[in-house]
């Protein structure tokens, strides 16, 4: 992305875009009684909560009554449902790991099978996008947690933390070629979950041979363990090697999320919060999703930026657009063309 001298003035920043990310499928309900919940009607009112506080896009997951985290597709098109007549204007995205939470203690944390992932793309109704992981990858959350993030939680069982710990994302080059091939055959849009410039540089790959057609929405992953950490080098870098024409949130664990979460407001980036993210405000002190999204939104009238409404965050995701050639996506992308044969040099835009 090119910062010009005026890139940081917030009257030619897009909108913010604020995510929330309000479920925390890997929190047990005990871990924060007060914003972690279970019956569906709770569930959808969350995420009425979370809209009305400022966030446009709802990151999904779903609980059972038990308190665990749902891998029942009926139990998702239900909630989905739910949504649609809730929060009619709220860009629905579902989680696509749909829940990787272990169902006990010692039990293997591990993603549904491959066939079961492509699933999403049946869910009925639709959402508007599913996450996707790109390029195989450890996924230890427990890194980058501190004795305070875990203390009175279920993550302080040490079974339970060891099952975090070697978790691993299965995202295969065929399995993500088909997965793309499915969801945008059904009408929803990817968003790419990224953890470092080489799984950028893949999805790139993936548009010049034309095994992805359409807008371009990425969020860095910065969590550590096999992601990239939320060190300010690695997310400059990540940013500058982003095409102007992608969107890009910023994501972060724990106490990491406000400082990475203020940086994006500044640059003109868009935001991610809630508990999936971090239990944590201050140190010591919890916040609960709707409080973290009203904490951003302070921040971007702090510095002048315009919080996205539900129209501008669906023109800013391009939701609903698609694209009928490579060319057109790497031009819309602000990539560098493809070298036609015979062609000598460097690559310039049209």
């Amino acid at each position: 992305m090119h910062f010009t001298d005026d890139a940081l003035f917030p009257e030619v920043q897009d909108p913010l875009v604020i995510t929330a990310a309000p479920y925390g499928p890997e929190w047990e309900p005990d871990d924060f009684a007060e914003d972690i919940d279970v019956t569906l009607d709770a569930q959808v009112q969350k995420a009425v909560d979370c809209f009305e506080a400022g966030a446009t896009v709802l990151h999904m997951h779903v609980r059972e009554l038990d308190g665990s985290g749902s891998k029942r597709l009926s139990l998702f098109n239900e909630m989905l449902g739910r949504l649609r007549e809730a929060v009619p204007e709220m860009i629905l995205q579902v989680g696509g790991s749909i829940s990787f939470a272990p169902e006990g203690d010692g039990a293997e944390a591990k993603w549904l099978s491959d066939d079961t992932r492509h699933m999403l793309a049946d869910l009925d109704p639709k959402p508007d996008q599913v996450t996707i992981a790109i390029n195989t990858n450890q996924m230890n959350i427990m890194e980058l947690m501190t004795a305070d993030d875990i203390a009175g939680t279920s993550m302080e069982r040490p079974a339970l933390a060891e099952t975090y710990r070697d978790m691993v994302v299965p995202a295969t080059p065929s399995w993500v070629k088909e997965h793309l091939r499915r969801l945008t055959a059904s009408g929803i849009q990817p968003h790419f979950q990224l953890a470092t410039v080489a799984q950028l540089e893949t999805v790139e790959r993936l548009i010049r041979r034309g095994e992805y057609l359409g807008p371009l929405n990425i969020t860095w992953v910065a969590i550590g363990g096999g992601f990239d950490g939320p060190n300010p080098n690695n997310m400059m870098e990540f940013i500058r090697r982003v095409p102007d024409g992608a969107s890009l949130t910023l994501e972060s664990i724990q106490r990491n999320v406000l400082p990475i979460n203020t940086i994006a407001t500044a640059l003109g980036l868009h935001t991610r919060c809630g508990i999936e993210d971090t239990l944590w405000g201050r140190k010591s002190e919890k916040a609960t999703s709707v409080s973290q999204v009203e904490q951003i939104v302070r921040i971007a009238h702090e510095l002048g930026r315009e919080v996205a409404e539900a129209k501008q965050a669906h023109d800013i995701y391009q939701i609903g657009v698609t694209y009928d050639s490579v060319d057109e996506t790497l031009a819309k992308a602000g990539f560098a063309p493809n070298r036609k044969p015979g062609e000598r040099g460097f690559l310039m835009h049209a």
